[in-house]
């Protein structure tokens, strides 16, 4: 790319410590996230629209295709790779048991979504969990599946494992 600039930059990925990594100015972090090996995030719109490339940046779940790896300074990425914790174990289960995860080109975002509701710590109806995933799309479930899994992982309460 002809007079392209590059930033260099200190980030930790699923925490992983980066320090002085040279990244275009203009990269889209999900392209980024996928050159270093991270391709459980999908792209999918490119536009912010679909949720496939959701990530959790400073403990909020974002579209990668809108945050340019530039701005990643100083911040902490979770990745679907790095969701291995105890609540995240569970969850990943309780998909699995619905059958949630079906094509999986979703699922990364999903799950992203899902830590997010969970972290709210509220008790939500299935049309409020219909409205909280509403930004991610899915061709194969219906969302049935997809709602009846984060339904009983927030009956279970399994945030306070």
């Amino acid at each position: 790319m002809q007079g392209s600039k590059n930033i260099t930059i200190n980030f930790i990925i699923n925490d992983e410590i980066f320090n002085n990594i040279t990244v275009p100015v203009r990269q889209h972090l999900g392209d980024f996230l996928r050159s270093i090996g991270l391709t459980g995030t999908h792209i999918g719109c490119e536009q912010g629209a679909c949720g496939a490339c959701t990530v959790e940046l400073d403990g909020k779940a974002v579209r990668s295709c809108l945050i340019l790896s530039s701005q990643i300074n100083g911040s902490v990425i979770k990745t679907v790779e790095g969701l291995d914790d105890t609540l995240m174990k569970k969850v990943k289960e309780i998909f699995l048991k619905h059958n949630a995860l079906q094509c999986g080109f979703c699922s990364s975002g999903m799950l992203i979504t899902t830590k997010e509701i969970l972290n709210k710590k509220k008790k939500l109806n299935r049309e409020q969990i219909r409205t909280e995933i509403s930004g991610n799309y899915c061709r194969c479930t219906g969302y049935q599946s997809i709602v009846d899994a984060i339904e009983e992982a927030i009956e279970d309460n399994i945030k306070d494992i």
